[in-house]
């Protein structure tokens, strides 16, 4: 058996190098803390358009707030079949019913990684919110599609699937309990945590929404799926914001070392954890930024939205 899932995996990394890449894109942040004339939130959410492929990650946290900054910014959620699920939480799923009815034509694929459906006890039960509206999703007409392992979920765009933890990233509260597979009450890392990335001409593009593997786990992960890249640039939350100073420099150091160019830290990551790794990092303005409701990066760069 271990030699069968050994040959599996093997098997699956040929095919991920087989990829094909990227040629043009625009990573659009829709919900976030920041914003100016917008709706901030404290959430994530962002649209990826790449060769005239879309999907929508995550649906931030209100029901409106994605629905609201989208028309606001000229951007058109209609017949976009998928929607990608970072993770259970719901400032990153809450929005997912609003976006469903008001575009019933949208968002009939949601892919989810391995997990986020499993029981979380806690003072209110064991049910979470998206397990909480799963069944009312799903009669809306919403497909789960659950990944563990990379997976192309579009032509180019890949999930890393759940993201093994090899260094001590603890980007998790470490007080949350879930029941695994094996029905045994454990400490809830969120297993289920996953990132969405495709290779360009020029390196790897990854989307976050919250890095609760680990932002180096994640980046070390997807350099394994595809050896000999770099991971050149990288948009959206990564958990940085509690992070102490020689911790944020050890990050900055892995980062630089994984060839990353352009860093736009979002939601969790945290202003002053954003302004640290682009100090280390030696990054000027124009490639490291906070990013706010309608900042978007495309292959010529990053255009903020309001913070610089």
């Amino acid at each position: 058996m271990k030699k069968m899932t050994l040959i599996l995996m093997f098997t699956h990394l040929i095919c991920v190098s087989q990829h094909s890449k990227i040629e043009n894109f625009k990573i659009t942040i829709l919900s976030t803390m920041l914003s100016d004339t917008h709706v901030g939130e404290w959430g994530f959410s962002a649209l990826i358009e790449a060769d005239g492929q879309k999907v929508l990650f995550d649906t931030g946290s209100r029901e409106k707030t994605v629905i609201q900054n989208a028309n606001e910014l000229n951007i058109n959620l209609d017949h976009i079949d998928n929607v990608f699920l970072s993770h259970n939480h719901k400032d990153h799923t809450g929005g997912l019913i609003s976006l469903k009815k008001e575009f019933s034509n949208s968002f009939s694929k949601a892919h989810v990684g391995e997990g986020i459906f499993y029981s979380r006890p806690n003072s209110y039960g064991t049910s979470h919110y998206i397990l909480n509206n799963k069944n009312s999703l799903e009669s809306l007409g919403v497909k789960f599609i659950t990944h563990i392992n990379p997976s192309q979920i579009m032509k180019g765009l890949w999930t890393t699937g759940q993201i093994p933890r090899k260094y001590d990233e603890k980007n998790w509260s470490e007080l949350g309990k879930i029941i695994d597979l094996n029905g045994k009450l454990v400490e809830d890392t969120i297993p289920e945590d996953q990132s969405l990335f495709f290779d360009t001409e020029k390196g790897i593009v990854l989307v976050s929404g919250c890095g609760h593997a680990g932002l180096i786990n994640t980046i070390n992960y997807i350099k394994n799926i595809i050896p000999n890249r770099p991971i050149y640039k990288i948009i959206g939350g990564f958990h940085l914001l509690n992070l102490k100073q020689n911790k944020l420099k050890w990050t900055a150091k892995k980062m630089k070392e994984f060839g990353v160019k352009y860093f736009v830290g979002a939601h969790c990551t945290g202003l002053n954890s954003t302004y640290s790794i682009r100090n280390f990092m030696n990054l000027s303005s124009k490639n490291a930024l906070v990013g706010s409701v309608g900042t978007y990066i495309t292959e010529e760069g990053i255009f903020p939205g309001y913070m610089q």
